[in-house]
């Protein structure tokens, strides 16, 4: 059983920078592939960013690329993702996640969910 905690949100400007940082334990940390999702109020979850289990492949959704960036550190069980020129339609709740197999992209491949952390980007 893995846990995952996000921790790092917050409240910024528009074109500010959040960094969000995910730990994880209870398990291998680096037999998972890790992923960033977001909700917004209304909405269903969706997927932001990806990274493999050593963190060499990247995934990004098309509205976040080239401004956040996913990381990890296995040595320290954590996987992070910096948020740069916010825009208020980045305001959501962020979840990273973690998963053995299938694509990146769907929430239902997806085995292990942290509880969220709340961004707002005000205008």
């Amino acid at each position: 059983q893995v846990q995952l905690i996000e921790s790092g949100g917050g409240l910024v400007q528009t074109g500010g920078s959040l960094r969000l940082s995910c730990a994880a334990s209870g398990g291998t940390f680096s037999n998972y592939r890790m992923g960033w999702f977001r909700q917004a109020p209304g909405k269903e979850r969706e997927f932001v960013a990806a990274t493999n289990s050593r963190g060499t492949i990247t995934n990004y959704a098309d509205s976040v690329k080239g401004r956040f960036t996913i990381s990890r550190d296995n040595a320290k069980n954590t996987v992070d993702l910096q948020m740069n020129s916010l825009k208020p339609e980045d305001t959501a709740v962020y979840y990273c996640a973690a998963r053995q197999t299938g694509s990146f992209y769907y929430t239902g491949n997806y085995d292990y969910w942290g509880q969220g952390t709340q961004v707002t980007v005000s205008s």
